[in-house]
């Protein structure tokens, strides 16, 4: 999915109902299944976060499992500063966690649902890339 998903969009084209049907079963199902305000807030921060190529290319790299620093480094051909400012914003949003060993620190996916979303979202480019051709 190189092309930008706007691009796509018709400009001129508005999307409105042509007349008022108000459908109350839909919109109360909505109601309930609406997360908070600070819920919808939260995750809006953490798809950000998920937002940078940087930080995915870390995640994708941690998916298999543990690495250190000097590794991640040497695997994604970024430098070890930059790698660590990463994984500081990763684990500051609870994407990435780390245990110490002696003097190493390995960094791992935060939980099960970090690697849940993104193999959903890789399943989803590479579905609609599939469509493509």
């Amino acid at each position: 999915m190189s092309k930008d998903i706007y691009q796509s969009i018709d400009e001129t084209e508005e999307i409105l109902c042509e007349e008022y049907h108000p459908h109350e079963s839909s919109i109360q199902a909505a109601i309930q299944e609406m997360p908070s305000d600070d819920e919808l807030f939260d995750l809006a921060e953490t798809f950000k976060i998920f937002g940078d190529s940087t930080r995915i290319r870390i995640i994708c790299a941690l998916l298999p499992g543990e690495m250190c620093v000097c590794d991640l480094s040497d695997l994604l051909g970024i430098s070890q500063s930059a790698i660590s400012h990463q994984l500081r914003l990763l684990r500051a949003s609870r994407l990435v966690k780390n245990r110490r060993e002696g003097k190493s620190i390995y960094y791992s996916l935060d939980d099960q649902h970090i690697y849940s979303i993104i193999s959903q979202g890789l399943k989803h480019i590479r579905e609609e890339d599939h469509h493509e051709h």
